[in-house]
């Protein structure tokens, strides 16, 4: 894996949209949310250069789960098992163009995600190798998509940014 921690990191914010005086349940989801996207941030700038922006995130009743867009927006529905690291960095990545973009679907062929950049990476994982493949559909990543909370370990989440990144150096 490529030390990336001698150069410079990731300029990735985000801040909540809030109401001013919140019931009980949306100042509950508020906590969750701050500490799942204070972690998520902090791991992707720690671990790449490549990923910035400004994330506009915000708690939505109506939605199932959570979404990402590429316009910069994260939503987080009330289903406390979504408020979690795992489901902020899945988010994220959608920000940073996974599943969301033209290039995104270029890039994807036959189920397999072909940018150099990201393969380069992935083959650098000990656990992964020189022949290492990262499945793809319209949507997802796998592995290291975080597409479920049972996938969540340190060690993931820390290949999820860095794949995100290089997902961003090959133009998603």
């Amino acid at each position: 894996m490529a030390d990336v921690s001698a150069q410079v990191q990731g300029t990735l914010t985000w801040y909540l949209v809030t109401v001013a005086n919140p019931t009980a349940d949306q100042q509950d989801a508020y906590n969750r949310i701050t500490a799942a996207m204070n972690a998520a941030v902090a791991m992707y700038n720690a671990q790449t250069p490549y990923c910035s922006g400004t994330l506009r995130v915000e708690y939505n009743t109506s939605v199932a789960t959570a979404d990402g867009n590429v316009n910069g927006t994260i939503r987080f529905g009330s289903n406390r098992t979504y408020m979690t690291q795992c489901t902020a960095q899945h988010e994220i990545a959608h920000t940073q163009g996974v599943g969301t973009t033209t290039r995104w679907s270029q890039l994807v062929v036959s189920g397999k995600f072909t940018g150099a950049y990201t393969l380069a990476m992935l083959r650098t994982f000990p656990e992964d190798g020189p022949n290492a493949t990262l499945s793809a559909d319209g949507h997802s990543f796998w592995p290291y998509g975080l597409n479920y909370n049972s996938e969540w370990t340190t060690l993931n989440g820390q290949r999820n940014a860095i794949l995100v990144g290089e997902m961003q150096r090959d133009g998603v």
